[in-house]
């Protein structure tokens, strides 16, 4: 890792033209979930609106959704003071907290009809985990103690019963009442695996945020098995990929590989490194988030610097995601910052350029959920909906003006 920086006024120049470019477009994407994302009947937000902008007021609503909504707004309060994002932060949470939060076992429930009745009662360990995620952001911006104890409850349920003790890592789902359920799986797609990267690595990021407003050393030593985990069992030394789905005892159970979740983890995990050892990134840790950043620039992008959805075994998905892209912009600038190497910088100002051209919706608003190998937008996709949210794109375009503001006051 780079100590020293290498920031010139040329440099610093680029920085700051894309930020304020960032800054633009974090306001436009907020607007769109300040006006259309609203349930203006059923309170909270709305639980599905099409590609091209038609709502739909029936939708069920998602807590995966939700507390990302949540986590959005309270961030963008926190980061920006921008005063309209208060109000919108404080409906998602309260909205969480009477509806989706079980009032007679605890945690979250997975899925509510549109008019807040439970219909889906199973608990998700990845839902628990944005809970938190959720909670302690809104706790961040706003100093809410109910907030703050709702996180750390979630932490309390996550360790007292998705924690399984044998292997290390927690078990995917629950009932409701904590029993096992047979299937656990987080949608459709995915394999019925009682352990998965995807849960981890956002068990990861919501402890790793909790910490920053509650530094408690059974969570500390919490986030470190995490880390050791993904350093031991789930990155695969080999390829230098994360391995997706898991028995038990940590056997890996389908080749694939999620270029997204690749450079997402890479700078979730040194930020949760940084975060437990006050500001020192684990040597280890960087070995593998450094290895993961350069298989993603080796394997997954297209020349236009754009990154492709996923490759199972040799067939490559060339469709390129909403959330792939803007997860890479911070992982390369991640990257940049860790090894002062421009080449990093490039290919954070060449995925921009991409999203500005192709991924953004300027006729509808927000960003097209994925576009094809010819950057057309696929129209059969949510705008907003179950997993469509302000959450990857909007975190993205907030780290990445927090960084840049960071590093042109050191220049």
């Amino acid at each position: 890792m780079a100590t020293e920086s290498i920031l010139d006024e040329n440099i610093t120049g680029r920085l700051l033209r894309i930020k304020n470019e960032f800054s633009e477009e974090l306001v436009s994407l907020l607007d769109f979930w300040s006006s259309q994302g609203l349930d203006a009947t059923h309170g909270g937000f709305a639980g599905n609106i099409d590609h091209y902008g038609h709502i739909n007021t029936r939708a069920n609503k998602g807590c995966i959704l939700n507390t990302r909504i949540l986590w959005a707004f309270s961030s963008a309060y926190r980061t920006t003071k921008d005063e309209r994002y208060g109000p919108l932060a404080k409906r998602a949470y309260t909205y969480i907290k009477d509806y989706f939060w079980d009032k007679e076992f605890g945690g979250l429930f997975w899925e509510l009809d549109y008019l807040g009745n439970p219909v889906d009662k199973k608990k998700q360990a990845y839902v628990q985990g944005f809970g938190i995620y959720a909670f302690s952001e809104y706790y961040r911006a706003s100093g809410a103690e109910e907030s703050l104890k709702l996180a750390k409850d979630l932490y309390a349920i996550l360790e007292m019963n998705f924690l399984e003790p044998e292997h290390g890592g927690y078990v995917e789902a629950l009932t409701e009442n904590w029993h096992a359920i047979e299937d656990m799986r987080l949608s459709e797609k995915d394999l019925n695996a009682p352990k998965t990267m995807n849960t981890h690595l956002h068990i990861l990021e919501p402890y790793t945020n909790l910490f920053r407003v509650w530094p408690d050393q059974n969570l500390k030593k919490s986030i470190a098995s995490l880390l050791k985990l993904f350093s031991d069992k789930i990155y695969n030394h080999d390829s230098h990929h994360l391995q997706l789905f898991f028995d038990l005892e940590w056997n890996s159970q389908f080749e694939e590989v999620s270029f997204g979740h690749d450079i997402e983890a890479a700078w979730l995990m040194n930020e949760a490194s940084m975060v437990i050892n006050q500001g020192v990134l684990d040597k280890e840790i960087y070995k593998i988030t450094n290895e993961l950043v350069k298989a993603t620039l080796a394997e997954g992008l297209d020349t236009d610097g754009s990154v492709f959805n996923d490759k199972k075994g040799d067939t490559l998905d060339t469709d390129k995601h909403w959330w792939p892209q803007a997860e890479a912009m911070v992982g390369f600038m991640d990257a940049f910052e860790n090894n002062q190497d421009l080449d990093y910088l490039m290919h954070v100002e060449m995925l921009w350029s991409f999203i500005k051209n192709y991924m953004i919706d300027r006729e509808n608003g927000e960003w097209f959920w994925r576009v094809n190998a010819a950057n057309i937008p696929i129209s059969t996709e949510d705008k907003l909906g179950f997993w469509k949210c302000p959450y990857h794109n909007g975190r993205a375009l907030m780290e990445l003006i927090e960084r840049i503001d960071k590093m042109t006051d050191k220049s």
